[in-house]
């Protein structure tokens, strides 16, 4: 972590709400190989240090250049970031990248939708990918869409199944989102059902930050959360979710049976607070950077094309964390068998906050938005 921190910190510029480093195919160094394709990634304030769906997106891209974290060499200016620290920075920073002409722009999440749709209606000849997004519909726009409520199921049965083995009466589980809407709520109504399997009498409570980078509001809500009851804490909020890590990090030292889930990325070792003992019970693992690998392999092939791709389950778009030993062997092949009828069809998650309404038993109190 010092070291992905002190490689951000070196090379991270900022320029008028945006940081930047490297440069577009016009003024790349002489170093990069001819033909290299060239890809900026443009995200909001959380950056790619946010230990989540951002970090997926830029492992996507180091990926494709065969680099990680500590050896990002960048192939002399072949890709880089620009992190936006305000949205009225989403069209000046597309714009950018589309004057500095780029093989592929990719924007990462739902928030970027009408900036893109503005920039692109105008740039036809331009590729651009968007994450988490299947509106813009536009023939030089690629988007790709994950099954979200499809993993989240499955860290909602992990969670329940947890609970269940230790004997907890009554228990309760918390969802914190970071901005209300279709994507998130996939997260939550997800989470929800899978709880819901296993432990039809739980009871559900929500709070949406409304920020993707405001730990301290998510850490505050974990915490009134934890004291309550709670046992468990699942969180779909950008680095506003490392907030309740750091809470359930606090308590479980303390010795208190509390667990937090983590989203995105496997978040294991930022919940690490003994060398080997994780308040991250599990995460779901929602592989963006295979998204992002879609989109450059398709334009290095070129067969790039506006379309939209979904990665579920069954495509191992989406998945979840078995890092944790507290998942026992027990626990996990009973997950295995729920995933596996997912695959087959035999258990449908749905993915709205209408449709999750109409199921029996399913809490109408939540504040998810379609």
């Amino acid at each position: 972590m010092i070291k992905k921190m002190a490689f951000c910190a070196a090379l991270m510029l900022s320029i008028a709400g945006a940081s930047v480093f490297a440069r577009g195919k016009q003024q790349q160094q002489s170093g990069t190989p001819a033909g290299t394709i060239t890809v900026r990634l443009l995200t909001d304030s959380s950056g790619i240090d946010d230990k989540s769906f951002n970090a997926a997106a830029w492992r996507g891209i180091l990926e494709f250049y065969g680099d990680t974290w500590t050896n990002t060499r960048q192939r002399g200016g072949a890709y880089d970031v620009v992190v936006a620290q305000t949205q009225d920075m989403y069209i000046p920073n597309l714009q950018q990248a589309t004057d500095e002409q780029y093989d592929l722009i990719v924007t990462a999440g739902f928030t970027f939708a009408d900036a893109l749709t503005e920039v692109a209606t105008g740039n036809p000849s331009q590729k651009y990918m968007i994450l988490d997004v299947d509106s813009v519909k536009l023939p030089n726009v690629l988007e790709a869409l994950f099954a979200e409520h499809e993993g989240s199921y499955l860290v909602g049965v992990v969670a329940a199944l947890k609970a269940q083995a230790d004997g907890i009466e009554n228990p309760k589980f918390g969802f914190i989102g970071g901005i209300p809407g279709g994507t998130i709520t996939k997260f939550e109504v997800g989470f929800v059902q899978g709880v819901l399997a296993i432990l039809p009498d739980a009871q559900i409570v929500d709070y949406y930050v409304n920020s993707w980078s405001e730990p301290g509001l998510a850490k505050t809500q974990a915490k009134t959360w934890y004291d309550s009851g709670v046992y468990a804490i699942y969180s779909a909020a950008g680095s506003s979710g490392n907030g309740t890590i750091a809470q359930a990090k606090e308590y479980r030292i303390q010795g208190k049976n509390i667990w937090a889930i983590g989203v995105d990325s496997d978040q294991h070792e930022e919940g690490l607070y003994t060398d080997t003992e994780s308040a991250v019970l599990t995460s779901m693992i929602k592989r963006v950077e295979s998204g992002v690998l879609y989109g450059l392999k398709a334009v290095k092939n070129n067969t790039f094309k506006g379309e939209v791709i979904t990665l579920g389950v069954k495509a191992a778009g989406v998945g979840y964390s078995t890092m944790n030993p507290a998942i026992t062997a027990d626990i996990q092949n009973q997950v295995e068998t729920i995933k596996e009828q997912i695959i087959s069809g035999q258990i449908s998650v749905v993915r709205t906050h209408a449709e999750a309404q109409k199921l029996n038993g399913f809490p109408q109190d939540l504040k998810a938005l379609d």
